[in-house]
């Protein structure tokens, strides 16, 4: 039975490009759940976007002397062009600045508002001296009041997970510039987490399955939850669809505000350009869809705690109650797939400090699949993961060259060789049995991973086959039977089964490996999109007339892939295969490309 599977992606700040520890965390992760759920016939729509409000764009801008607007279009284009070579499966990459998404997020804040969730009051904000402008929370950092960690954000603290305001922070520093921010009364709208308490506590203890990370991190969520200010001092951002507040120019909603809320406005953007408007309700409205969100660690207070509460609140289904909002009683995350970081030297990568490899590098010198294959083998699934080159080069030359190509490439060549295609198998020996029997098997154990976000597992299963393919042929030796009609016959069975099980295996990794899933469907003999591939295009804003906005999307119901065994046919014609990954220098593991940054 086909289920709705939404898979909602953390949204990248458009302040610069990314770099690989942040598609190890939203991007790389998500695609191959949403490849594998779409080969298993599930009905998926896969959303997100750059998050392109607040002090992050505006800082950045001022940097290189543009508007905001001019640095979101900037960004937005380059992280898509990134993704868009990655391979990520989008049904829709959008963008916070759309006409559609200021809309949405306006009406669920005044769902909030009417249920009561949101209240006004008065607090002191961070202001630099230097610029007169607001400092959002998170660019305020001191020591903790709470566990003394000296790094504490003005919104929480990483360390003991508890939510802080800047002004409680000890010796609190600007992030920007260093100096000591002024504090001045200001009013703002806040929402109201303690009236979630009960609701969000019984809906946290039936996450039982969630990865370890996540559930010890949600553990004490709802202990001491107090208001969390949805409005800034800022210019930049969506308007406070309220009298008093519309037209002030420096009242606009937190940017975490809105970029949760796109998860819910990228679907519905989505279902208006597919020419059903209401196509989102098969995912947002109906019990029996399943909704994942990815991210990485940073962002698990947002999806435990705060995204909830605003389904929550706009469903009229807090502690309060209330109504539901315009759009109906909306689906909450069924599961939160958190990724650890993937470190540099044992330290985040970082911009300022040069630890940093950008997307656009790695494909331009690599490709995508050596580090889509990186993140699923030895990525930070379940705890922080350190990159190497030395790792990368081993992985890359010794598991997919040495492993999967040779596997590929001597299958296929023996059969050309022999054949010029498929051959046809005869009487089964009891080795043939057994990896045919491994091979069918691997469908359901790796499946039964992917399913539940263990690409570790779900992708050393699939090796695990390969490497048994290549045993079975060692052990085989069809090479050596070639005078005799029983000898060739018993080689036609040998490549008959090594090609079938070359077949599965490449389906089984297509989630991870779809570009060249597609050069070995077409080694195979086989024609047509087997892996769909996103595109990145330029449209018209829906709402805001003149505005071009660039998307990244596809049409992936015409692929070839799914999740089963399929059959070889007999006689299928097979030309000689070329080297599916090539090997990398053994130096590189040492140092690393000459543009990048020196391990230490």
């Amino acid at each position: 039975m086909s289920t709705p599977v939404l898979t909602a992606v953390a949204w990248p700040y458009a302040n610069g490009p990314r770099h690989i520890g942040h598609v190890s965390g939203f991007g790389v992760p998500s695609d191959v759940f949403s490849r594998y759920q779409r080969m298993a016939g599930n009905r998926v729509l896969m959303v997100s976007g750059t998050d392109e409000h607040g002090t992050p764009i505006t800082v950045q801008a001022d940097k290189e002397g543009l508007t905001p607007q001019q640095t979101a279009d900037k960004y937005t284009r380059q992280i898509g062009t990134d993704l868009e070579g990655l391979g990520l499966t989008y049904d829709l990459f959008t963008r916070t600045t759309t006409g559609n998404h200021a809309e949405v997020t306006q009406q669920i804040f005044l769902a909030l508002n009417r249920n009561g969730y949101v209240v006004p009051k008065t607090t002191r904000g961070a202001i630099s001296p230097s610029t007169g402008r607001t400092l959002p929370d998170r660019y305020v950092e001191g020591t903790c009041p709470i566990c003394g960690y000296d790094g504490a954000r003005g919104d929480q603290c990483d360390n003991c997970g508890n939510q802080l305001d800047a002004a409680e922070l000890i010796n609190p520093k600007s992030r920007i510039n260093g100096e000591t921010p002024k504090f001045v009364e200001t009013e703002h709208y806040f929402l109201d987490l303690p009236a979630f308490t009960k609701t969000l506590g019984d809906w946290l203890s039936t996450k039982t399955d969630w990865r370890p990370n996540v559930l010890n991190f949600t553990k004490n969520l709802v202990d001491d939850m107090r208001p969390r200010p949805i409005t800034r001092d800022i210019d930049w951002g969506v308007k406070v669809p309220l009298d008093g507040w519309r037209d002030q120019p420096m009242k606009r909603f937190y940017v975490w505000f809105d970029a949760v809320i796109g998860y819910f406005s990228a679907s519905v953007e989505w279902a208006r350009r597919s020419g059903n408007p209401d196509a989102w309700q098969e995912w947002w409205n109906n019990p029996d869809a399943r909704m994942y969100n990815f991210m990485g660690k940073d962002n698990i207070t947002f999806h435990a705690q705060i995204w909830p509460a605003l389904l929550f609140g706009h469903n009229g289904e807090g502690d309060r109650g209330g109504e539901a909002g315009k759009y109906g009683r909306l689906h909450l995350p069924d599961e939160i797939v958190s990724s650890e970081f993937l470190t540099m030297s044992g330290s985040k990568f970082s911009t300022s400090r040069g630890t940093v490899i950008y997307v656009h590098d790695f494909l331009r010198e690599f490709g995508p699949d050596t580090l889509r294959y990186f993140i699923a083998a030895a990525g930070p699934e379940t705890q922080d993961t350190d990159f190497t080159w030395e790792e990368f080069v081993r992985r890359t030359n010794f598991e997919l060259a040495n492993e999967w190509g040779n596997l590929v490439n001597r299958s296929i060549s023996m059969a050309h060789k022999n054949n010029g295609g498929v051959p046809r198998p005869n009487t089964l020996q009891q080795a043939d049995h057994d990896l045919k029997a491994l091979s069918a098997k691997a469908f359901e154990t790796v499946g039964g991973h992917l399913a539940r976000s263990r690409f570790k597992q779900g992708i050393g299963e699939a090796m695990r086959l390969v490497t048994a393919a290549n045993r079975y042929i060692s052990d085989q030796e069809p090479w050596k039977l070639k005078d005799g009609e029983e000898n060739r016959a018993r080689r036609d069975t040998i490549l008959h089964t090594a090609l079938q099980v070359v077949s599965d295996a490449n389906t089984l990794l297509t989630p991870f490996l779809p570009h060249s899933a597609q050069k070995v469907h077409e080694a195979l003999g086989g024609t047509g999109v087997w892996a769909a591939q996103p595109e990145l295009k330029e449209v018209e804003d829906l709402d805001i007339a003149g505005r071009v906005n660039p998307i990244l999307t596809g049409d992936y119901a015409g692929e070839q892939a799914t999740w089963a065994s399929q059959p070889l046919e007999v006689g299928r014609p097979l030309e000689k295969p070329t080297p599916l990954f090539s090997k990398l220098d053994p130096g590189l593991g040492e140092t690393g490309p000459e543009w990048a940054p020196i391990e230490r």
